[in-house]
């Protein structure tokens, strides 16, 4: 990638080599080295941030939720599998209302016992302000991943029941975004600050070793409950390189085993040097949420939203990336069963996007100015900076003046949190973020439902269409799967007619790694599991 585009790392690559990782040194241990995106070390205390790659690395390894994802699969979409609960059910008088059967033997990393008052001291730790482990960073998370939770309570020691605001059929699958900790650790440690320093959770892998900025190595959890998912690897170290030339470098120097995003011009001299490169296909959108509440935004007009994604070029930014995304026209994927058939097609198709702009009164005296803000890095951000530099030259042929309000990551979050006129937004006339795989109608919901609209939810845009609102409440109430598919078709169709984002592309994930890295199975989700991966 050109010079312009590289930031200085956070981390540079010899302060690995001062960590005593010189090349190879740690192979024979079974230790695997990885290379983050992310800036710095994610929160080490169940609720990590740096998106959902601190998810991916300091979440489920460590902590654990109710329900996990099942990712053993490299041939379909992810779904959900039993976690911290064995199994659960909807209240069949009461459908607001979910009682959960908690697995009986499970010890956190200190040796304490998960149990009912655990997982309700963990409830409160999100959603009760005045509780003493109220958490503000990570409840602020919880709510905004997991807005339904209206009320809790303990039936016995191995039973609760979570209260929704209104029947959800699809609420567990957004109980493995919020992970449980140790209350006997956070006793013992005082605070959540302290905490962080010696974590404890109830997953494979426990927290050895932490150090802020620079690394945290995570060890094999011998005592795991699932005795068939006990680690193979001795150790997992992880660093924070936001840049990917300093990752490449890593990578190549032996100083890493693994990078997540190798820079995609680098991606052929990568396999000429013997270096694995994965990737996977699943929808994982990457798009520009459009700001439909600012006073003088440009995307109230639905021809200027369907513009803009007649308007994209699509395959010239994959090629830009060495095929390491692909397009995307929706938040699923045209092959998924959930696409339905919406009418429009998106393609690149500037004539089409050029008429449509005249139409709205726009036209090459009357550009369409706006403001997006992007990041410089981040979680399945790709490389943002030079995809949003092709965007704006791409788009600036169709009639759109787009300039570029850049943030760092964690600002970006905070603003996604924010309602879109909030000063938090800057301005901001969209937002470029990727999103986790819609793999269900649980994300349209959080993203697209008018009752979710930021502040109070993940819908940023504040989009509103009373058709999709009126098909997720059938959905929300029915358990008759053939039922909730026809009606998720439905509302994906509405999506994408209407355009509340503009459709980029899908993220196809990619990591490098050496051959030395062995059974790795690159599930159809942005989560992995590192339980079945060994070092030759």
């Amino acid at each position: 990638m050109h010079s312009s585009w590289t930031r200085r790392a956070s981390v540079p690559v010899a302060a690995t080599l001062a960590l005593g990782l010189a090349p190879g040194s740690a192979l024979a241990g079974g230790t695997l080295r990885i290379a983050m995106t992310a800036s710095d070390v994610p929160t080490t205390t169940g609720a990590p941030d740096n998106g959902y790659e601190g998810v991916r690395f300091l979440g489920y390894p460590v902590f654990e939720g109710l329900v996990l994802w099942d990712l053993k699969s490299a041939d379909k979409l992810a779904d959900i599998r039993p976690g911290l609960a064995e199994r659960w059910e909807q209240d069949a008088a009461d459908k607001t209302k979910w009682v959960f059967y908690l697995r009986k033997g499970v010890k956190f990393h200190d040796g304490s016992e998960f149990n009912a008052d655990a997982a309700i001291w963990n409830l409160d730790r999100y959603y009760k302000k005045d509780a003493k482990q109220f958490d503000p960073p990570g409840g602020a998370v919880a709510q905004a991943r997991n807005p339904f939770v209206a009320a809790y309570r303990k039936i016995d020691d191995y039973t609760i029941e979570i209260t929704n605001p209104r029947p959800l059929s699809y609420f567990p699958n957004m109980l493995p975004y919020m992970l449980y900790s140790s209350p006997a650790q956070f006793e013992k440690t005082g605070s959540w600050a302290e905490f962080a320093k010696a974590p404890s959770g109830t997953g494979p892998f426990k927290i050895t070793e932490f150090k802020p900025r620079v690394s945290v190595t995570l060890s094999r959890n011998e005592d795991y409950w699932d005795k068939a998912k006990v680690p193979k690897l001795d150790k997992m170290v992880l660093f924070p390189m936001p840049e990917p030339t300093t990752r490449l470098a890593a990578l190549r120097s032996g100083q890493v085993d693994w990078i997540e995003v190798p820079p995609p011009d680098a991606v052929p001299s990568l396999k000429n040097a013997g270096f694995e490169i994965v990737t996977g296909s699943y929808p994982h959108v990457w798009p520009w949420m459009l700001n439909l509440a600012k006073e003088d935004s440009p995307w109230k007009d639905v021809r200027v939203r369907r513009a803009i994604n007649y308007c994209l070029n699509r395959d010239g930014l994959v090629t830009l990336l060495n095929g390491l995304a692909e397009p995307s026209v929706g938040a699923f994927k045209p092959g998924d069963a959930q696409f339905g058939k919406p009418k429009e097609h998106y393609g690149y198709d500037p004539t089409k996007g050029k008429a449509l702009l005249k139409e709205a009164g726009f036209g090459p005296d009357k550009p369409v100015k706006a403001k997006v803000m992007i990041s410089t890095s981040g979680s399945g951000q790709m490389l943002p900076l030079p995809m949003n530099e092709f965007l704006q030259q791409n788009l600036k042929e169709c009639g759109f003046d787009i300039s570029f309000e850049v943030v760092e990551w964690g600002t970006m979050l905070v603003a996604l949190r924010n309602a879109p006129t909030a000063p938090q937004a800057l301005g901001s006339d969209a937002m470029n973020i990727s999103l986790p795989p819609s793999t269900d109608i649980s994300q349209l919901a959080l993203y697209f439902l008018s009752t979710n609209a930021a502040p109070k939810g993940r819908n940023w845009a504040n989009w509103k269409n009373e058709e999709f609102d009126k098909v997720i409440d059938r959905i929300e109430k029915s358990s008759d799967p053939a039922e909730i598919l026809k009606d998720t078709q439905r509302a994906h169709e509405i999506i994408v007619d209407e355009a509340p984002w503009a459709f980029i592309v899908h993220d196809r994930n990619p990591r490098a790694m050496t051959k030395k890295v062995k059974g790795f199975v690159s599930a159809q989700s942005w989560f992995q599991d590192f339980t079945s991966v060994d070092m030759e």
